[in-house]
């Protein structure tokens, strides 16, 4: 279990995990304080984002090219307080609150973490640890799909998953362009999905593409897959040519409908202006649930169920 204050006579508590596999290998774990390298920043950790790419790399499905030495501390993004500043790296100094990327693959998940630097902003006083804490990876990825995409003001756009933290972030930021948003998810997050100003339409229940087909007779101009698998087979009567097709499916999937694989671009101008949406009330990271640390096995649980609304986070000091 995590201590008081985080610290350790062996440096400070994280839960990770200590071999490739399921949830068995998940545990709390105590390890040495990093010290941060080039680009790199060492921060207090606040508030951490939970993701599904955490159990996958927990899985090892990452393992072709995100090399570990375990045990390893899960988490892709998290929020906190600058302690030290890696060499070259200018921008940051100690004691800023920021919030990003998790450097060297995970980390999140702990009481000190490091942070990839150019994938780090500053957090502004009005926007909370946890709401910070889960922008790098869903809102980030939101704007860099987006970017791709590059939808036009009265072009509709089909989300594939919108009901997750990526989807309700795209949804978001393509309705404050003026785009036209419709998505697929589960029945019981319509009144979720048409809060965001999107269509709803739901997977389970009725035939999915004959729904489609009814709440976009016109078909779609774009499509933002954030499921994989067969999703695509399934919405293709409503699919536009391949050139308007982002994806986060296997190449495989992806190459069969011309589609594009995601690209990720995440900088601290990005995440600056995420950040300043979320301030100034024009984004909604939609964090549904909030976990403390010592509950971190059951945030991911629910992450890894495969059915979350919106975003999970870990409070990393809901203590005090």
């Amino acid at each position: 279990m995590p201590t008081a204050h985080g610290f350790t006579a062996q440096g400070f508590t994280a839960y990770g995990f200590t071999a490739y596999g399921g949830p068995e290998t998940q545990r709390f774990l105590e390890l040495p304080m990093p010290v941060p390298g080039p680009d790199e920043l060492l921060v207090e950790v606040y508030a951490a984002g939970v993701n599904p790419v955490d159990w996958k790399v927990r899985a090892g499905m990452h393992r072709a090219f995100l090399h570990l030495d375990l045990p390893a501390a899960l988490g892709r993004e998290a929020a906190g307080v600058v302690v030290g500043v890696g060499p070259g790296v200018d921008g940051f100094a100690v004691g800023d609150p920021v919030f990003g990327t998790s450097a060297r693959g995970c980390g999140g998940y702990a009481h000190f973490a490091l942070l990839t630097a150019s994938q780090t902003a500053r957090k502004p006083a009005a926007v909370s640890w946890t709401d910070a804490a889960v922008l790098p990876v869903a809102a980030g990825t939101a704007h860099d799909g987006l970017a791709q995409l590059a939808p036009e003001p009265g072009e509709t756009l089909l989300i594939l998953g919108i009901g997750g933290g990526v989807g309700a972030a795209a949804a978001q930021l393509a309705r404050a362009a003026g785009v036209d948003v419709a998505g697929t998810a589960a029945a019981a997050k319509r009144e979720f999905v048409e809060s965001l100003g999107a269509t709803p339409v739901a997977y389970d229940g009725a035939d999915l593409a004959e729904q489609l087909r009814s709440a976009l007779p016109k078909g779609a101009d774009t499509v933002f897959d954030l499921v994989g698998g067969e999703a695509l087979q399934t919405v293709s009567t409503v699919l536009p040519p391949g050139d308007r097709i982002l994806t986060v499916a296997d190449p495989e999937t992806a190459a069969r409908f011309g589609a594009r694989p995601l690209s990720r671009r995440s900088s601290t101008e990005t995440l600056a202006e995420l950040a300043r949406r979320v301030a100034e009330g024009r984004l909604d990271p939609q964090v549904r649930e909030v976990f403390g640390f010592e509950d971190a096995g059951a945030a991911l649980r629910v992450v890894e169920s495969g059915h979350p609304w919106g975003k999970i986070a870990l409070d990393m000091h809901a203590d005090r």
